[in-house]
């Protein structure tokens, strides 16, 4: 008998959501029967992703936010909750790196963007939907994190750090709200081909150094991270919390 993971009438929130590892688990989500609200600065490549998606039972519903501002965040939850209802998962996708390169030209305004996007953002979102979640019974939070976050990344002192601050919110957030019936999870993804990590998998000898290094000798792509996003914002996942599934064919096994 085959397994079918439904999500039929649950609202869901996916920041990040117009392109690459977002838009892959916005499908997953609304191909499984879910309404889900996309966020990110470009609204034309949000709405580009939800005709895209128009086929799949799920809607998708286009929001323009930037997710490093703390007012825009409350805009997106108020129309979600307005057009679609009351939310059961977010998935804080949305991320940015800058400062690439020796920690000593790190400067503190690059921290401070970092900062904002990369974990601030999940901050405030979880603030926002956790009391809804809980007045609902239950909820899934989802954030993507990096293997960065587990492990230095060369050059990348800020997503590190940041990504790393973002598990430990995930574990810390795990721990305090599961008695409430909520979820908390992360998926640290490898090297993935997206247009954020272009720098890594554009060249063709950089990348078969970095995948010849891997158990799995190739690049992970959207999906590989979107089917395992459904998966742990589901019922299905109902007994995990606090764990980070790490997604990177096996490089840092």
């Amino acid at each position: 008998m085959a397994l079918t993971l439904s999500l039929a009438g649950k609202v869901a929130i996916v920041t990040g959501g117009g392109r690459g590892i977002g838009k892959a688990i916005t499908e997953r989500l609304v191909e499984a029967g879910a309404n889900v609200a996309i966020a990110s600065r470009k609204l034309d490549v949000l709405e580009q992703t939800a005709t895209e998606l128009a086929h799949h039972p799920g809607r998708v519903l286009p929001v323009a936010c930037n997710v490093g501002r703390a007012e825009d965040l409350e805009r997106l939850v108020d129309t979600v909750e307005k057009q679609l209802g009351p939310v059961d998962a977010l998935v804080n996708n949305s991320a940015t790196n800058i400062g690439q390169g020796p920690s000593l030209n790190v400067e503190a305004s690059m921290l401070d963007k970092m900062v904002d996007v990369n974990v601030k953002s999940s901050l405030r979102l979880v603030h926002r939907v956790l009391p809804g979640m809980i007045a609902k019974g239950g909820g899934a939070i989802l954030n993507i994190v990096s293997i960065s976050g587990l492990q230095p990344q060369a050059g990348g002192l800020l997503y590190s750090f940041t990504k790393a601050g973002l598990i430990m919110l995930t574990r810390s957030w795990a721990r305090e709200f599961g008695p409430r019936g909520v979820r908390v999870n992360a998926i640290a993804p490898g090297l993935i081909q997206t247009d954020f990590s272009e720098y890594y998998w554009k060249h063709p000898e950089r990348l078969k150094e970095l995948v010849g290094e891997q158990p799995i000798q190739r690049i992970g792509q959207p999906r590989d991270i979107g089917f395992a996003a459904a998966w742990l914002v589901s019922d299905e996942a109902a007994f995990v919390t606090g764990q980070v599934v790490v997604i990177d064919g096996g490089v840092t096994a």
